[in-house]
């Protein structure tokens, strides 16, 4: 690691490139991960001089660039980092040169635009921004689209003992729509339209906040200078206006409104 100062392994894990926090503390779950030849607990520390190993396989510290890739996922690829399991997964299939996992998923049946990178805190900012972290679908579905449903898309959906927030919902055809969503829920879009009575029928992702796709199926290529710039410039007031929003919200818990005998007596109360 570049600092002296203990970290977590999670942490470590994603800073040195191996994968995102999420998949460190699946490895941890499952004791694949060792500190010194022992399985560690959720949360313990590593310090630069410890030896940190993946089924038995030393971690070292990342010394070239981080790697940042735009693919055009196609139908049928799950994206997923265990090719052990999934034989048409997303890092078999790319068959890049370096160790990479994607940022976020896309379901099997969908196509379209998914980041990839080795770079785990990217992964963990782009995942907790609350704001600007837009992402656009072009979908078809089996029967024709009506201002009703449109209505109701955009307003919020009841799925998964929720209501979707709301989002833009554009007409674009008589069986097509584009939406543009900040949330991720499981199978959004098609949960969604099958509340209303309706089918997807293809589904693809054109856009990821700044990051458009524009690249033939089944093809990646690395973000530009300008692409990685704005993501960060994204990612960064995303986290600011969601540390505000916290800020306001601990605010007020900590200075509830006082109520005094004479605010009591002005309202008809008993003093």
């Amino acid at each position: 690691m570049s600092t002296e100062n203990p970290t977590r392994i999670n942490k470590y894990l994603s800073e040195v490139g191996f994968c995102s926090r999420r998949k460190a503390d699946k490895l941890i779950e499952a004791g694949r991960v060792t500190i010194n030849g022992s399985i560690p607990e959720m949360g313990t520390k590593v310090s630069p001089e410890d030896e940190v190993c993946v089924d038995g396989k030393p971690v070292s510290e990342k010394k070239d660039p981080f790697v940042y890739l735009a693919f055009n996922k196609p139908v049928g690829i799950v994206c997923t980092t265990d090719t052990r399991v999934e034989k048409d997964n997303i890092i078999d299939f790319i068959n890049y040169h370096k160790r990479i996992f994607p940022i976020g998923r896309l379901d099997k049946p969908s196509e379209g635009l998914i980041l990839l990178t080795d770079d785990g805190d990217i992964v963990n900012k782009i995942l907790r921004a609350r704001n600007n972290h837009d992402k656009e679908y072009w979908v078809k579905v089996n029967r024709p689209v009506t201002d009703d449903f449109v209505k109701k898309m955009s307003s919020g959906v009841p799925i998964l003992d929720t209501i979707t927030k709301k989002c833009k919902v554009e007409k674009t055809g008589t069986y097509t729509f584009k939406i543009v969503l900040t949330q991720g829920l499981n199978r959004q879009i098609r949960r969604m339209c099958e509340y209303l009575g309706y089918e997807v029928v293809q589904l693809k992702r054109v856009r990821i906040m700044n990051i458009e796709l524009d690249l033939p199926v089944g093809e990646y290529r690395e973000l530009t200078k300008k692409e990685l710039r704005n993501l960060n410039t994204l990612i960064s007031s995303s986290r600011k206006t969601a540390d505000s929003s916290e800020e306001n919200l601990t605010s007020k818990k900590e200075k509830p409104k006082k109520f005094s005998p004479k605010n009591r007596k002005s309202r008809g109360g008993k003093s």
